[in-house]
């Protein structure tokens, strides 16, 4: 048995009951991830491109780099970055022609060893929340505002009475 420390890794995965090449497309596309995760995209993610997702509700955001992409099968990005930089893979499994199994891993946290638990125990919580809306959204249509509903107190001024319909 190794002495040696390693540094926390944050997953999650939820299987959902549509096709690969649906799920893959809502993760992808700004048009669709909106309705679940951030509330605006600068533009869908291809290999190579650096894209801006917002959290407007908490006046926060991020530039995504996007690493790798394999249409329908795995994305993988930096974000983050420069000062708090950790990779995200997502990886989009078929299990058979209507069910995908969605995971995803993020990694490469800073900071001393209890700052990168703490990013990797709220990464893995958050992104529960993500797949869970995911899930929702494709399975049944229902945007559930999970991520604008999970800190309340944080919103900006105006946010909680803005209505979705």
């Amino acid at each position: 048995m190794s002495d040696t420390i390693q540094p926390p890794v944050a997953t999650a995965q939820m299987m959902i009951r549509r096709p690969a090449a649906e799920v893959f497309a809502a993760m992808v596309d700004p048009a669709v991830t909106t309705r679940f995760w951030f509330s605006r995209g600068s533009g869908r993610m291809q290999a190579g491109r650096r894209v801006r997702w917002d959290w407007e509700m908490y006046g926060a955001g991020t530039d995504v780099d996007v690493k790798e992409l394999e249409q329908d099968r795995r994305v993988l990005f930096e974000w983050n970055g420069p000062d708090n930089p950790s990779q995200v893979e997502w990886k989009f499994e078929p299990l058979g022609d209507d069910r995908t199994m969605v995971s995803v891993r993020n990694w490469g946290f800073g900071g001393d060893a209890d700052a990168q638990v703490r990013a990797a125990v709220d990464s893995a919580g958050g992104y529960a929340f993500v797949l869970a809306g995911l899930k929702a959204f494709l399975e049944h249509g229902i945007e559930l505002d999970l991520i604008a509903d999970h800190a309340p107190d944080a919103l900006v001024e105006g946010w909680a009475s803005r209505s979705r319909e």
